[in-house]
């Protein structure tokens, strides 16, 4: 009888060995949670096609980035829902609009405990929904757009943004961006680019989370999902223009292009598992088709697996209070 010289499964034999020889771990700093800030409301509003996550009323915001510190999560990623939107997105600049209210209440209560992040594009504030400005034609105005964005930016930082983060793929955004901050002395706040974000069908619950106004789609700005080497020249061009942190963007459909510009990359590599992604998962768990528990780690493990040196999850505190009672 011929035994085999080679046992991989010998680290595999107890839950020890295989905690032991783990290539790839999970730690609360790494996870990010991305929250919604929905102006004038008086409580927290449940976001139907995600199970789970709400748009937070101003107070329900305060006790929720308690707990985001508490369970020693990295950072929170901020969103606003606003009232009223118009033609070039005035809320995202103004001082009392929600997203810049939000970003000064969360430095506020939780100082520099977590990185505070804000989302840098016009989507939200629109009254047609895409992330610039609409030249005479209807099209998204890249130059137009790079204008509002260094003013976003700067107002942004004046409201305790440790990171803006620019969303929009729009041709120079972080150039410009560092441009700005830096004449208006916030040397010392970076830039998180989201810099290969696909036009993907996961992102179908976050249009509900942000009462997106959104007319057409995003694809003359967001990248094609069939290409890989776009990603990785996209990715390639914000590290030129000063990018501090390089995202890939949604994370599990696209692990390859996150592997590939992971392994360029001079600066940390971050990916978003989307909405879509965590709506999969939730809607397969209700209905008893898999185990929610094992899928969510299973999930954001792969994505730490490819690369990603931290993932913006709705998972986030949840992860990180499981992992914490290990």
């Amino acid at each position: 009888m011929l035994h085999p010289r080679v046992r991989p499964r010998r680290l595999r034999a107890t839950p020890a060995m295989r905690r032991l020889v783990a290539e790839t771990r999970l730690h609360p700093a790494e996870l990010i949670l991305p929250m919604f800030i929905r102006e004038g409301a008086a409580e927290a509003q449940p976001i139907a096609s995600m199970p789970g996550v709400v748009q937070h009323s101003l107070d329900s915001f305060k006790a929720a980035l308690g707990e985001a510190a508490e369970a020693g999560i990295g950072g929170v990623n901020l969103f606003g829902v606003p009232e009223h939107h118009d033609a070039v997105g005035s809320g995202a600049t103004d001082p009392e609009g929600i997203l810049n209210v939000a970003a000064e209440i969360a430095r506020h209560e939780v100082g520099d405990a977590l990185v505070i992040q804000t989302d840098l594009c016009l989507d939200e504030f629109t009254d047609h929904g895409h992330c610039g400005v609409l030249d005479e034609a209807g099209r998204v105005d890249n130059d137009r757009t790079l204008v509002r964005y260094a003013e976003m930016a700067v107002a942004q930082a004046s409201a305790g943004a440790h990171l803006v983060a620019p969303s929009g793929m729009m041709d120079g955004q972080v150039a410009v961006i560092r441009e700005a901050l830096d004449e208006h002395g916030f040397q010392d706040v970076g830039i998180l680019a989201y810099s290969a974000k696909y036009a993907s069908s996961f992102y179908g619950p976050f249009r509900e989370a942000v009462d997106s106004q959104l007319q057409g789609d995003r694809r003359t700005y967001q990248q094609d999902p069939a290409n890989r080497r776009e990603g990785l020249r996209e990715a390639t061009l914000d590290l030129a223009e000063g990018a501090d942190i390089v995202m890939v963007k949604p994370a599990m459909a696209y692990l390859d292009v996150l592997a590939e510009v992971a392994a360029v990359s001079d600066v940390p590599v971050w990916a978003y598992q989307v909405s879509g992604e965590y709506a999969m998962v939730e809607a397969a768990a209700a209905n008893g088709w898999i185990d929610r528990d094992r899928a969510i780690l299973e999930t954001l493990t792969g994505i730490r697996r490819a690369g990603a040196d931290a993932v913006l999850t709705y998972w986030a505190v949840e992860v990180a209070t499981r992992l914490l009672d290990r």
